[in-house]
């Protein structure tokens, strides 16, 4: 058996205040503060979730839903792009209207109780045209993203007209913003200016004038009324990062599609490389001042570890089709957190798509589809909600329900990282955050670009003054490929010590004089508990198997079921441990649901707001909802649906419920092996939330067009292309849609042989071909009081 050993001496985090000069009080009394470590909220640990949602890029009519899904997925902060190009596309003529009404989108987010950090550019990219910046700009007699007064002049009237539009939804005045990110990438990314595009390729400057013009650009916005707790700026890649004045946030992408336009970047190379995001490291130690995509101009103790930009999913670029594994999103997470952050921001959580132009009617940057930016985010373009937002959302309830101990927790290596190779992956990657002695062990088996496999056969030994922790004390640990796991060790349940668990910890819930735990077997893992047996006077388990080994009490779990074990400590507190399959743990929620935090086992989307339940379920007409602690009034009125049976699941009582079936009526005609017609009947969309179109067809990009106008657009990877219809009700039944295949073309030769003014393209080979169409309702139950 491999053992695995990794020395934990000194678990005494330096944490001080200062010396960022950030913060900032409401109205209420509520302050927001900063350590050099972590955030901080009422002077206590606040572990940020944030989630990038671009409004502009949505239809407003659905804002409220997809903000009630980004809170139940466990984010606590919207971050969101201002496009200086769709809010000023004609110069002087602003418009903040519809999709583009910020005010009406951050009322929402305060709603629903989460803070909101708005990214004012200037310049912002988001693989949108000219990086936000309006066509107007170009050839003026001065430089972008300078000092120079002629471009800040237009600036301060753009920063102006925002602060116009978020008067009274401050922090300060009571509202949800705490945060402005300055300018984006400045002094490290550019974006081309889309009037040249195809043609001499010209390029915006990338960032002149460093800290000084950050920070007058901060000023200026301070100075029309955007005056917020926290500034921040992005850091990677050599980016202007003006602290303590402002915080740099970090990021990692380990799909890089740009690299495919870069010359000679990948001369010899045929496929993508192996990136090194999945390597732990730690980036809050100022004894390794450097790593890999961590290169701060400052001792990285000095400030917190936070990060604006982790890759929820990656957009399609037209060089670069691959299938994004929704498996990357939480490993980024485990990765990230080990690595001493504090603050994980996801870039994108949901996706989008990129709203038409009055003068450009297409807003997209130069080498990503005209419309679709769905990002294969963890909720998509139309509301899909994918497994990376399930497996996520564990790790969030975690991350903010244990805050004030996490957050003190101080990473440590096994040794030196630099040096490994993301190519092997026959070794288990691990890492651990401890303080005093407990902890938390993080475990990794993703690597991006390269066949994982299960790992197994081994054990892991935490070497802490005084003891050693072994995980498992007996027998293997395995960990599944593609997984990863972070276990606790010497961690407190409520006055028993949990020595050690090969199950991850989701949540707690108290329940009258009952202490819950909430655990998930990650794949490939075989599930146990070792408990000090001093701390225990009873222990019973409906499940698995218990025995002694030296002063632990060793409880192991059924495989492949749910387990419930109750314990007794010798103080007389009563503490149940509730463990759950890993495919189990997908359809856990936790929400406060009528006045009560509750768990809920669904394998709907599940939205709560107030005292109202709405359950979104992808074809499916049978639906369960699980709940403990149960409603003491019954589970209330059902529309949408009806309820058809209840029974008792061990600590749930769960309820069946049935929606009426709808088949969306529709009729496609393949015109051509590349052309298709589709003719939707009169009321084909009522009684659904919304209607998948999903496509399943061969060639380089899928068109979609109502009346000639582009809707919707795929660059080919051999996975289903889906397009939501219900935005397009009323014009789906006045005109038909059809769908155009563009050919992928082989052997294409451009013929100009002619004296006149005319050329033409022939290709050996043409492939298109429409397989199949099929629409899928998209079903909404409301439960109320």
């Amino acid at each position: 058996m491999k053992n695995y050993r990794i020395a934990v001496s000194d678990d005494k985090k330096n944490i001080f205040a200062g010396p960022i000069k950030l913060g900032g009080v409401n109205p209420s009394g509520e302050r927001i503060s900063f350590t050099n470590y972590y955030m901080e909220k009422n002077g206590e640990p606040f572990f940020g979730v944030c989630g990038e949602f671009h409004f502009s890029r949505y239809d407003e009519r659905y804002w409220e839903d997809e903000i009630i899904k980004m809170k139940m997925g466990g984010v606590n902060i919207v971050t969101t792009y201002i496009f200086w190009n769709l809010h000023e596309e004609a110069e002087g003529v602003f418009e903040w209207e519809g999709h583009k009404d910020l005010r009406r989108f951050i009322q929402l987010c305060s709603q629903h109780d989460l803070y909101v950090m708005v990214r004012i550019g200037p310049f912002c990219h988001g693989e949108m045209r000219n990086g936000g910046m309006p066509d107007w700009l170009f050839g003026r007699p001065f430089e972008v993203r300078s000092n120079d007064e002629g471009y800040m002049m237009y600036v301060r009237r753009l920063y102006a007209e925002i602060s116009l539009q978020v008067k009274g939804l401050l922090y300060k005045d009571g509202g949800p913003i705490i945060g402005t990110q300055i300018e984006n990438e400045h002094n490290h990314s550019s974006a081309q200016w889309g009037l040249t595009t195809g043609i001499n390729n010209m390029w915006l400057n990338g960032g002149s004038g460093g800290n000084e013009h950050m920070l007058r650009l901060r000023d200026i916005a301070i100075e029309t009324g955007i005056d917020t707790p926290i500034y921040t700026c992005t850091g990677w890649g050599g980016a202007t990062t003006p602290v303590p004045d402002m915080l740099p946030l970090w990021g990692g992408y380990a799909y890089w599609p740009w690299i495919y336009y870069e010359n000679d970047r990948l001369e010899g190379i045929k496929e993508h490389p192996a990136t090194p995001e999945y390597i732990f490291r730690d980036k809050h130690n100022n004894a390794i001042p450097k790593s890999y995509n961590f290169e701060p101009f400052y001792n990285p103790e000095d400030y917190p570890y936070a990060c604006c930009e982790m890759g929820g999913g990656m957009v399609q670029f037209y060089k670069y089709r691959f299938e994004f594994p929704y498996h990357s999103v939480p490993a980024m997470s485990i990765m990230k957190t080990a690595e001493g952050c504090n603050m994980l921001g996801y870039y994108m959580y949901h996706g989008g798509s990129n709203p038409k132009g009055k003068i450009n009617p297409f807003t997209n940057d130069l080498a990503t589809p005209k419309i679709s930016y769905d990002f294969n985010a963890m909720i998509g373009e139309y509301g899909q909600v994918r497994e990376s937002y399930r497996r996520t959302k564990l790790q969030h309830y975690f991350f903010t329900e244990f805050q004030n101990q996490f957050a003190l927790t101080k990473t440590v290596l096994p040794g030196d990282t630099s040096g490994q190779d993301p190519y092997d992956v026959s070794e288990l990657r691990y890492a651990v955050r401890s303080h005093e002695g407990s902890g938390f062990l993080f475990l990794n088996n993703f690597q991006d670009h390269v066949d994982n496999h299960d790992l197994q056969d081994m054990n892991v030994s935490i070497e802490l003054p005084g003891e050693t922790v072994t995980i498992p004390a007996q027998g293997e640990l395995r960990l599944g490929s593609e997984s990863f796991a972070i276990l606790p060790y010497n961690f407190d349940l409520a006055g028993i010590t949990l020595k050690y668990a090969t199950a991850q910890l989701i949540t707690k819930l108290e329940v009258g004089d009952e202490v819950y735990y909430f655990f998930f077997v990650p794949e490939g893992m075989k599930g146990s508990y070792a408990l000090a047996s001093d701390d225990v006077t009873s222990a019973e388990t409906d499940g698995g198997s218990a025995f002694q080994l030296g002063d632990m009490t060793i409880i192991e779990v059924e495989e492949q079921a749910s387990t419930i074990v109750r314990l007794v400590s010798v103080a007389g507190k009563k503490i149940v441990i509730y463990t759950m399959t890993d495919e189990q743990s997908l359809g856990f929620w936790k929400a406060n649901v009528r006045g009560k935090q509750r768990i809920i086992f669904t394998d709907a989307n599940l939205l709560v707001s107030g005292d109202e339940i709405k359950l979104e379920s992808t074809g499916q007409e049978k639906v369960t909802l699980s709940i403990f602690p149960d409603f003491d009034e019954g589970i209330g009125s059902v529309s949408g649906g009806k309820l058809a049976s209840t029974r008792i699941d061990g600590l749930f009582k769960t309820y069946n419920l049935l929606i009426p079936r709808k088949e969306i009526a529709f009729t496609w005609t393949k015109v051509k092996n590349e052309r298709a017609v589709l003719e939707f009947a009169a009321g084909a969309l009522d009684g659904v939330k919304e209607a998948l179109l999903q496509i399943d067809y061969s060639g380089d990009i899928g068109y979609a067009f109502i009346d000639g106008d582009l809707i919707n657009d795929n660059f080919c990877n051999n996975t289903t292309w889906e397009i939501g219809l219900k935005r397009f009700e009323e014009r789906l039944l006045e005109k038909e849609m059809y769908l155009y295949i563009s050919p992928i073309r082989k052997g294409t030769v451009v013929n100009s042989n002619t004296t006149m003014a005319g050329w033409n393209e022939t290709a050996a080979e043409l492939i298109a071909d429409i397989a199949s169409v099929r629409a899928v309702p998209v079903y909404e139950l409301a439960i109320t009081k």
